[in-house]
């Protein structure tokens, strides 16, 4: 099987062209491949598929085999890919776990439209009363936190901190992202204000860990950031990996720029234990 080694910012990913819907269980395999030390080493596969209702669809199985509905990063570096081996062409209509979001490439940037943030609970979804779950005072560990929850297709929980490379993130992440009030877990980000125009972002990823970037993440950082009255639009969203360019206005999409970069080609080996039957339904 061909895979090609790819990433924004430092959010890693293995991408498969699997428009053939090979019969292959890929959370199996995901589990094995992006492993650090002994494989690949990756934040995810990412999978090209036929569509129905899009031009494309992505799917994103996480390094611990669960899936993820939508990445931002990962959609960026489909979109160079598909542009880059004749697949289809600038400009890309994807199908997600979130719904339909479009991509654009100019030159060494991608673009996407990720669409409205979505602030109900419900659609979060996390287990809070109102309208809205922002600034709200949770204690967790006995660290005192104002959470800002929200879905970018994925849920988000953002906190704004002073400094963000002091927060114990390795600890209140994993114990925040599985919090009972988050039934689906969540996405922990951290964030640091430095001005009305730039921001520092870190995130605990579901399913993978800290990483070195996290695209939805970086939209809901902007977000949170203009509802909480902390910065302006557009934003620069500075992660370990680099910078995101963030725009949004309130009722209207967002708009998410950042570069991507392919490393290696490859051929990887199925495992028995990671083959399907032929004909069966691609786990």
């Amino acid at each position: 099987m061909l895979f090609e080694k790819m990433h924004g910012l430092g959010n890693d990913f293995i991408v498969v062209d699997d428009r053939d819907a090979a019969p292959v269980d890929w959370p199996a395999l995901a589990r094995r491949v992006c492993r650090r030390a002994t494989g690949i080493g990756a934040d995810g596969i990412l999978l090209i598929q036929e569509s129905g209702s899009a031009d494309l669809r992505m799917r994103l199985i996480n390094a611990d085999g669960s899936e993820a509905e939508m990445c931002g990063n990962g959609v960026r570096c489909l979109a160079a890919y598909v542009a880059d081996h004749g697949i289809a062409g600038e400009r890309v209509v994807w199908e997600t776990g979130a719904g339909r979001v479009v991509t654009e490439r100019g030159g060494t940037l991608v673009s996407v439209d990720m669409g409205p943030p979505r602030f109900h609970p419900r659609e979060i979804p996390v287990d809070l009363a109102g309208d809205r779950a922002i600034d709200v005072p949770l204690e967790l560990d006995g660290e005192q936190l104002r959470i800002n929850c929200l879905s970018m297709g994925n849920p988000h929980c953002v906190i704004v901190v002073d400094d963000i490379d002091r927060f114990p993130l390795e600890r209140i992440g994993p114990r925040l992202g599985s919090h009972h009030l988050f039934p689906r877990q969540t996405n922990v980000e951290i964030v640091q204000v430095m001005s009305r125009t730039r921001m520092r972002q870190r995130t605990f990823e579901r399913g993978v860990g800290e990483t070195n970037a996290c695209g939805t993440g970086a939209c809901a950082v902007a977000v949170a950031g203009q509802v909480l009255g902390l910065c302006d639009t557009p934003v620069e969203v500075r992660l370990r990996g680099g910078s995101l360019h963030i725009a949004w206005s309130p009722g209207e999409s967002v708009h998410m720029t950042g570069p991507v970069e392919r490393v290696f080609t490859g051929h990887l080996q199925l495992q028995p234990a990671e083959r399907l039957p032929v004909g069966s339904r691609p786990g």
